[in-house]
């Protein structure tokens, strides 16, 4: 807007001044003896007035299409289904993680991080979004069938019908928010999608490009081709990094492998290392995922470091949701994925900038995903947004000003097309170390109240709601009052 402003003002300024040319031009041919002079000298007043706007408006384009090169790379890191603590830097004693660990200790890092929800879907679009599922309305991964589908949640995928269903669902979401990469392309910036993507192709979420195709007749649902990267090398993401540099463009790029997610099918020489270290075959096949994650971490680092611009990249890291894996398969405990536990929605969260960005750990302040958006943006010099829920976690005094989080837990499968709290089964808040979690007895009519003293039990085992009742009531209408 202030650049078309400046510019009108310009071409205004323009106008004034050929129109004073001629009138002095009108006043000195008054003369005949003067009209030769006055001829060349209204001539040379043009070219000047008119060289001027052309260098005007030169300049106006250079800064419109060329944005200042001080504008840092972003680069958001997202790991899939991980606990908060399965990092060396987190105090795992068998998984490593070089890359993470080098990230954490050059970053700011929130240690009490949280996503408002443990699903992958609702939390991605939360990240991509700094808004609340209920408030970006995309609270599950599925979204409900017109009609019913017996056939499998793949092939439903593939019917005509229930296309038509997802279509519908995108255009009332996805279609309808604000997204980083919407916000950073005022500012010149290019962006780039890879890995879990949810929200059809790309472009719907502001990217200008990305591998995900969204395509449901070419097994599209989360991610398709986009799920690659990292498992099968990180070439599209050299390629985006090289033309970026070639247009000299900052840009943003989405990094979301499908790691440490199952599939768990890590490399020989990884799993080998932990077959002696963990207790079952599936365990050492999920702590070898975790460590496949951090070797793409550590490859995608070295990609900036070779063709981008380590000194001038924001690294931004969060998990979308935690995992607990089973003894005896691949799959996840109740307290993690998909709960209102700390298993499910706790994670680190890092920001890395040299030269702007304090490394520090921080094992006390609450963090969220709601904060990523809008600490970005501070970050970048950009207004605030009032209808963002989180905090610039750069800024001190947000951080120490916040002593609660709030959290909500919706079905695997989208009840309504337009009403989120049809899907709603848990809220939660986090006020200190104490934990809330209120059922919604109409999803889950047999659910209590829990509360939990999460800096002595972190893993929520012993239930204090029968012990302190005042506390459960105090802390349910202060979940009252922040829900819609």
């Amino acid at each position: 807007m202030c650049e078309a402003i400046d510019g009108c003002l310009a071409r205004t300024a323009v106008l004034q001044s050929y129109r004073s040319q001629v009138e002095l031009f009108k006043r000195l041919i008054g003369s005949p003896h003067d009209f030769l002079w006055a001829r060349w000298l209204f001539i040379a007043a043009v070219i000047a007035v008119l060289s001027g706007s052309m260098n005007g408006l030169q300049a106006q384009t250079s800064q419109t299409t060329h944005p200042g090169s001080d504008l840092p790379d972003v680069i958001f890191i997202l790991s899939d289904d991980q606990a908060w603590n399965d990092y060396s830097f987190m105090g795992h004693p068998h998984i490593r993680t070089p890359a993470l660990d080098r990230l954490a200790q050059e970053s700011q890092l929130f240690t009490r991080g949280y996503v408002p929800d443990s699903l992958c879907r609702p939390s991605l679009a939360t990240i991509i979004t700094g808004l609340y599922p209920h408030q970006h309305g995309i609270v599950g991964n599925d979204p409900p069938p017109r009609t019913p589908n017996a056939d499998g949640r793949m092939r439903a995928y593939k019917s005509a019908a229930y296309q038509q269903d997802i279509e519908q669902f995108l255009k009332l979401h996805i279609d309808q928010v604000t997204t980083l990469p919407d916000r950073l392309k005022t500012l010149g910036y290019s962006s780039f999608q890879t890995g879990k993507w949810w929200e059809g192709n790309p472009s719907r979420g502001g990217f200008d490009s990305g591998m995900t195709h969204g395509d449901h007749n070419r097994g599209g649902r989360h991610g398709d081709v986009g799920l690659d990267i990292g498992r099968k090398g990180m070439q599209p993401i050299e390629q985006f990094v090289d033309q970026s540099r070639l247009a000299k463009q900052p840009y943003f790029l989405w990094y979301a492998p499908f790691l440490p997610h199952a599939p768990h099918n890590p490399p020989e020489e990884l799993l080998a290392h932990y077959r002696d270290l963990a207790p079952t075959e599936s365990i050492a096949k999920y702590w070898a995922m975790c460590e496949w994650f951090d070797q793409t971490v550590g490859q995608l680092r070295t990609i900036v470091d070779e063709r981008g611009r380590p000194d001038n990249t924001l690294i931004v890291y969060v998990c979308d949701n935690g995992w607990i894996n089973l003894p005896d398969k691949s799959s996840y405990a109740p307290k993690s994925k998909r709960s209102q536990y700390d298993g499910g929605t706790r994670t680190p969260i890092m920001l890395h900038w040299l030269g702007h960005i304090t490394a520090s750990r921080d094992d006390t302040h609450l963090a969220s995903s709601i904060d990523l958006v809008p600490s970005v943006m501070a970050l970048l010099g950009m207004a605030p947004d009032d209808a963002l829920p989180g905090i610039d976690l750069t800024d001190p005094a947000q951080v120490k000003g916040r002593d609660t989080l709030y959290g909500e837990i919706f079905e695997h499968d989208i009840q309504s097309m337009d009403d989120p709290l049809s899907s709603l089964r848990y809220r939660w808040i986090i006020e200190g170390y104490t934990k809330l979690i209120v059922p919604d007895l109409k999803q889950v009519p047999d659910g209590v109240p829990e509360l939990y003293d999460l800096e002595h039990d972190p893993w929520e085992e012993q239930n204090l709601a029968g012990e302190r009742g005042p506390e459960v009531q105090r802390l349910t209408e202060k979940l009252d009052a922040w829900w819609p």
